[in-house]
């Protein structure tokens, strides 16, 4: 029951002399429509050196393929296996982890292909793994609505070239093997 208006100063008036429990107050919620403010802006930053650059194309490339081999709902299953490749490895530093990110982008604005965060995670992740780092997959799930990101982490468990909005996603998995079901 909701009291507003005169209900509510009454039932206020009331409670002053009475021991009934006092009304619980609910501040009223922001309007979501599901999305946030991201930036569109891309980084001017300098690119990648041409190792990095060379070693992401073609890990992007693999990705690209495995994501289209084979039947289409065990697609997620791919690349999951795929992105915990390294995951007995040891965590890479955050230097490490935001310089095999920003070589995937690099990367992916040259295959003219949906490249999107689980595709672009999945490479970084195996472009650690090819450096003898791993374990920094990350891929979680948020609320209102209900959406899936995945990312890459540092050896602290920081998400690594990310928006401040990752923090709103709570990971599924860690740096431990996820469930057989993926297998």
């Amino acid at each position: 029951m909701v009291l507003t208006g005169d209900s509510l100063t009454r039932w206020l008036d009331c409670l002053e002399h009475s021991e009934a429990p006092a009304p619980v107050t609910v501040r009223p919620s922001e309007t979501s429509w599901g999305t946030s403010e991201s930036s569109a802006r891309l980084d001017a930053s300098a690119p990648p050196p041409w190792s990095w650059r060379i070693a992401a194309s073609v890990l992007l490339a693999g990705t690209l393929a495995t994501r289209h081999l084979g039947r289409g709902r065990t697609r997620f299953g791919r690349l999951v296996r795929l992105a915990e490749a390294g995951r007995n490895l040891p965590r890479p530093t955050r230097a490490h982890a935001s310089l095999a990110v920003q070589s995937v982008r690099w990367a992916a604005r040259l295959f003219p292909a949906r490249v999107a965060c689980l595709e672009e995670s999945t490479t970084a992740a195996l472009l650690l793994a090819a450096g003898g780092r791993g374990g920094a997959w990350r891929h979680g799930v948020a609320t209102d609505p209900i959406r899936m990101h995945a990312w890459i982490c540092d050896v602290l468990g920081q998400p690594v070239e990310e928006p401040d909005q990752t923090g709103d996603y709570s990971p599924i998995n860690g740096p431990e093997p996820t469930s057989k079901r993926y297998r």
